[in-house]
C-alpha cells in the first residue's frame, strides 16, 4: 500500500473499500399494539404472539466521495449469491455512479468472509478486475487480515451503523 501511494499520491481515491454488516431483531412486542376495543366480552384473551427473529445484511462500499449502497443482501450469504449480487447490483451501481474512465481505474477492496472467496467469486473479480481487487490469498493484492483500521467503512460509516436505530450490529 505504501509503495501504490509513493507513486501515486490519489491511490486511496479509486479504491473501493466495502463491507457489510447483520442487523437482526430480538422479538420485542410493543404491547400498545394490542388493544381490544369491543362492546361484548370485555375480558377477551389474546394470544400473544411475538415478532420471528430476522436478520439481514446490509453492505455498503465507498469509492473516492462517492457511497455504494446500502445493498440488502440475504441473512445467510454464501459465495453464490454474494457473485449474483457482485455482476448484477455492483456493476449496475457502479456504471450509474462512476465514470468509464475512473471506472476503469478501480480496485476492489472485500474483507475474509468466506463468500468473498469461492472459486467462482474469485474467478468473476479477475474476469471484471483484472488484477485491481484486494482481499485475502489468492487476491492480487493482500489485504492484511484482521485490519478494520485501515478500512473507512469499519473506522468511520461502520460506528454510524452501529450507533443506528436500525438495531443491534452482529459482527
Amino acid at each position: 500500500m505504501l509503495g501504490k501511494l509513493s507513486r501515486n499520491p490519489d491511490f486511496l481515491e479509486n479504491v473501493l473499500f466495502t463491507d457489510e454488516s447483520s442487523f437482526f431483531s430480538t422479538s420485542i412486542l410493543n404491547r400498545q399494539n394490542v388493544r381490544i376495543w369491543a362492546e361484548r366480552n370485555p375480558h377477551a384473551m389474546v394470544q400473544r404472539v411475538h415478532q420471528g427473529r430476522f436478520a439481514i445484511n446490509v453492505w455498503a462500499g465507498i469509492v473516492g466521495n462517492n457511497y455504494v449502497g446500502p445493498v440488502y443482501l440475504p441473512n445467510r450469504l454464501n459465495s453464490a449469491r454474494y457473485l449474483a449480487f457482485l455482476q448484477r447490483d455492483l456493476l449496475r451501481r457502479l456504471r450509474r455512479l462512476i465514470p468509464r474512465h475512473q471506472r476503469n481505474n478501480i480496485y476492489f477492496m472485500h474483507d475474509g468472509a468466506p463468500p468473498h472467496f469461492g472459486r467462482e467469486v474469485q474467478a468473476y473479480l479477475d474476469r471484471f478486475f483484472g488484477t485491481r481487487w484486494i482481499g485475502r490469498r489468492p487476491a492480487p493484492h493482500l489485504w492484511p487480515p484482521r485490519s478494520p483500521d485501515l478500512n473507512p467503512l469499519d473506522s468511520f460509516f461502520g460506528e454510524r451503523l452501529r450507533a443506528s436505530s436500525i438495531g443491534q450490529v452482529e459482527r
